[in-house]
């Protein structure tokens, strides 16, 4: 089987380079540069299965169960279709609500998996073949509702398995509600996301284009005579016994909602009303050809083309839409029911990693969408009294460190986006720093107190306080950056107090550099080093493999000694001048302390642009990177993409230019991967209607803006939404 199905992808590959050197591609055929198979290998995590942009509902294949996505690429079995996913995640949930065939009525995956092969994605579209059965099944999906398709080649009698026990990191139970031979209805117990506490129901509504010969309820292996069943914690199936027809497709559609039954079957009821399950597949793929026209590739190079627009498709997975076709949403640790009449409610918010790329380029290129979970964040902070910091489908999870959602907010704000109450969101950014050194601090910013007392996390902090570091190194630098952000915004709203006060805090990372060993280290409250030191450690932080080394959060100290976006400046002046800060910065790279599936690292090959004369390294880093880490194969991301944040990375660095500091108005200059590049401008945000990169050769390094020679190696994102050409010339002889 996984000999099939590496075949299958060398010759997808190869058909795809073939097609579109028969056919030009046209602005409204951009899907064909996409494989969603990409990142599901290499630890990517990411889903091959159906989706629309920012959709609720993605119908994927599951053949690994326990997987962050349920599937890694070559899995041998089927163990069936879920309905809600997490893209690149490195932890495992929802998953539900999971459908798939057996001659088994069975609660257990493992008696109801099966074999597969010649399997199939583009966006919006999902095929396989079951091989004990010979069936194909193909699925697609709307925004709230998901459509799966099983054509048999012969007359066969199957159950129509529905398994609401489990999702794709608990057996958390559910409900069953048998409406008659045609619906069911129902929900899942979803949670325990990296081992969290957080449960949330999700409900859905099925419709059959057969009447169901009989339909059982099951509770762990045994048949309930009831019409409704529900458990906690333990499995649960409902089975449908049919006769497939060869001349007539079996057909179940299902509607998915977080806040009831009804709005399960209205969402459905509202977007897939028909049984043509082609006029959905059209449907989708006309949703992502027209997101996907927002940026326009021109170039020859087709395999770097199909890299940029993989990369495109996985940015606009998360956040996802929340909130029902009525618009009702479930609120933020209330488990209460709201409803927004005139945008979308978002969800899945890995703000850690997204605050660094994802959100920045939905900033530039898609502002309205950002706007609005700009809208939702602080909503959020109204339910729960917070801003989130890793939210999923309305619960806080905690996940990760730092303050990442001052970040985001900051960075829109700064950039143009201005339509949402902004007096708010400072209120909501500032409650959890506004309180003194005998104040213990909030969980969105555990152990901040000690910023205030020592200047930096101590690493002997009190390890019994409920929320203390993880990484003090590490989370004193996400702070040091964060109150930088607020200074920012504290300046555009003339607050001159906290201007000044935020940026003294966002400089005190310097307390914490070791001017002999040259590293961003672990000190004690005492104000020593700690002891013993060793630089290359990634194990100690905490009590779980891959925690970090001690005083860091999943890296090591020559992870984090860059990682000061904010005040690059003063840390190359702690070095030393720029000599020593760029020799030591590049050693990070020979000698492989750099990794780019990390979000901290991603934008250290930027760095050299701030020095004089070591700025091409940039080019030498990027270039090498883009093209060794990322592939057209389920191999393509480097690791966890985690939610497009290290999509993003190569979408930006194939414009040529960078966001190193979000929450400043700057982007660092480097060189873009393509030929020319159209970027469409959304003229309800931004006054310029298209911003034109160009790739030119010459006889010098420059770049040029609508006519004028850029004198440094930064732009400003206030220009560049004035539209126009960003023309980029390289020296001859540097041509690939």
């Amino acid at each position: 089987m996984l000999r099939n199905v590496k075949l299958f992808s060398t010759l997808f590959i190869l058909f795809f380079n073939v097609a579109v050197n028969l056919f030009p591609q046209s602005k409204t055929e951009l899907i064909n540069y996409v494989n969603p198979f990409i990142g599901t290998s290499n630890g990517g995590n990411t889903f091959p299965g159906a989706v629309v942009p920012w959709g609720m509902v993605s119908v994927s294949p599951h053949n690994s169960p326990g997987s962050p996505s349920g599937y890694i690429y070559g899995g041998k079995y089927f163990y069936g279709f879920g309905h809600t996913h997490l893209s690149g995640t490195g932890c495992s949930e929802l998953g539900n609500i999971i459908i798939t065939i057996t001659k088994t009525n069975t609660t257990d995956p493992e008696n109801y998996k099966t074999t597969y092969s010649n399997e199939t994605a583009s966006p919006g579209y999902y095929f396989l073949y079951l091989d004990e059965y010979k069936i194909k099944a193909e699925v697609s999906t709307s925004e709230r509702s998901g459509i799966i398709k099983f054509t048999s080649e012969e007359e066969v009698e199957i159950d129509l398995l529905i398994d609401v026990g489990r999702n794709l990191s608990l057996v958390g139970g559910g409900e069953i509600e048998i409406l008659s031979n045609r619906e069911i209805t129902g929900y899942n117990i979803s949670g325990g996301f990296c081992g969290e506490e957080n449960r949330k129901n999700v409900y859905f509504y099925s419709q059959l284009n057969y009447e169901a010969e009989k339909m059982t309820i099951s509770h762990d292996d045994t048949i309930i005579d009831e019409t409704k069943y529900s458990v906690k914690d333990e499995p649960l199936v409902c089975s449908a016994r049919i006769k497939i027809q060869p001349d007539k497709p079996l057909i179940i559609k299902t509607g998915i909602s977080y806040t009831n039954k009804e709005n399960a079957k209205e969402n459905l009821l509202k977007e897939i009303i028909h049984w043509d399950f082609d006029e959905v597949v059209n449907y989708a793929k006309d949703k992502w050809n027209k997101v996907l026209s927002q940026i326009i590739v021109n170039d020859s190079e087709r395999t770097n083309k199909m890299k940029f627009y993989s990369a495109l498709y996985h940015m606009l997975i998360h956040p996802n839409i929340i909130s029902d076709f009525n618009g009702d949403y479930p609120t933020m640790n209330e488990h209460k029911v709201k409803n927004y009449s005139d945008r979308n409610r978002y969800s899945v918010y890995s703000l850690w990693d997204t605050y660094r790329t994802l959100h920045p380029f939905l900033t530039l290129a898609y502002p309205k969408q950002q706007s609005d979970m700009i809208k939702t964040m602080i909503d959020m902070y109204d339910e729960q009294g917070y801003l989130p910091k890793w939210e999923l489908i309305g619960n806080e999870t905690y996940m990760m460190v730092g303050n990442p959602a001052v970040p985001v907010i900051v960075d829109s704000y700064v950039k143009g986006i201005c339509d949402f109450d902004i007096n708010k969101a400072y209120e909501a950014i500032l409650k959890p720093v506004n309180l003194d050194k005998n104040e213990k601090a909030p969980p969105v910013r555990a152990a901040y107190h000690y910023i205030l007392e020592y200047g930096y996390i101590p690493f002997d902090q009190n390890m019994e306080d409920e929320w203390w570091a993880w990484g003090p190194v590490s989370t004193t630098l996400e702070y040091n950056y964060a109150d930088w952000t607020i200074s920012q915004l504290a300046g555009l709203l003339d607050d001159t107090e906290n201007q000044n006060k935020f940026y003294q805090r966002s400089l005190s990372y310097k307390k914490l550099f070791d001017p002999e060993t040259k590293f961003l280290r672990p000190k004690l409250k005492n104000g020593e080093w700690m002891e013993p030191f060793d630089q290359l450690a990634t194990e100690g932080s905490g009590d779980w493999v891959g925690s970090g080394g001690p005083g860091y959060v999943e890296g090591n100290a020559w992870n984090y000694t860059w990682f000061v976006p904010h005040n690059v400046l003063g840390l190359i002046e702690l070095f030393g001048g720029e000599k020593e800060f760029s020799e030591k910065l590049l050693e990070s790279f020979i000698n492989e302390q750099f990794t780019i599936n990390n979000e901290p690292d991603i934008f250290y090959p930027y760095l050299f642009k701030y020095t004089d004369n070591y700025s091409l390294h940039t080019s030498e880093l990027v270039d090498q990177i883009m093209d060794s880490e990322f592939g057209i194969d389920e191999n393509g991301l480097p690791g966890n993409d985690d939610c497009g944040t290290i999509s993003g990375w190569f979408v930006f660095s194939a414009f040529g230019f960078y966001p190193v500091c979000p929450g400043s108005d700057d982007y660092v200059l480097n060189q873009p991967l393509f030929d020319e590049i159209e970027i469409q401008l959304d003229q309800n945000y931004y006054s310029g209607n298209e911003l034109v990169i160009k790739k030119k050769f010459g006889n010098t390094r420059e770049v040029i803006f609508n006519g004028s020679r850029m004198n440094s190696n930064f732009i400003k994102h206030s220009e560049i939404i004035k539209g126009g050409e960003l023309i980029f010339i390289i020296p001859n002889g540097e041509e690939k």
